[in-house]
């Protein structure tokens, strides 16, 4: 008999090997971006709450896997659950109370996603929204940033401002006294920075792409 822990594990390891976020894999099928959060999965009465089939369907349909798939990645959920690493939407990281000084997170209001194999205990992860980051990034696709992570040249990187505005860019250059940062969107102009107005900046390790 299926359980509705692992109905609902086999849909967030899903949603990892498809190299999705759950909200992103909702988005991704056509349904509300909270369809399958945490939040979502015990009622108001305390009562668990179950996926529908047609729901179902549509991650089967958004990810191209097959029923059978799904199925085998259920039967094998009472493994150890993996390592998980905080995670936030790219858009909120700028409302402020979420990072501390030194740029790791903290605060409330992060959840939570599987760490792809990474070691680096102070790594966390970005939901991309919309398509200002194209063609890179794309809606629904996981950063995964390291402030622990040396900073080079040409590396793609997580800068906040002391405004508050978070940037994904490429580093192109940096002095004592400005950064510059090359745009991911050929339609977007590159930005320098003086090293004054930034609150942090953190290597971009892996992408969900």
């Amino acid at each position: 008999m299926l359980s509705h822990d692992q109905i609902w594990s086999a849909i967030d390891a899903l949603a990892q090997r498809y190299g999705f976020t759950p909200s992103g894999l909702a988005r991704r099928a056509g349904l509300d971006a909270t369809t399958f959060n945490r939040s979502k999965r015990i009622g108001p009465d305390g009562r668990e709450r179950w996926p529908s089939t047609e729901s179902i369907a549509k991650i089967l349909g958004a990810t191209g896997a097959s029923l059978d798939e799904f199925m085998s990645v259920v039967m094998h959920r009472a493994a150890a659950p993996a390592p998980t690493i905080p995670l936030l939407g790219f858009a909120q990281a700028g409302l402020g109370g979420f990072f501390d000084g030194s740029g790791l997170p903290a605060g409330s209001g992060w959840e939570e996603v599987a760490s792809p194999g990474l070691s680096d205990e102070k790594a966390y992860a970005l939901e991309i929204a919309g398509d200002s980051m194209l063609p890179i990034y794309r809606d629904g696709d996981i950063i995964i940033v390291s402030p622990a992570a040396a900073v080079r040249r040409g590396d793609r990187v997580v800068v906040m401002t002391t405004e508050g505005e978070v940037l994904a860019r490429q580093l192109k250059r940096e002095t004592a006294r400005t950064v510059e940062l090359a745009s991911l969107n050929p339609e977007q102009p590159d930005r320098v920075l003086a090293a004054s107005e930034i609150a942090f900046m953190a290597r971009v390790i892996w992408a969900s792409q």
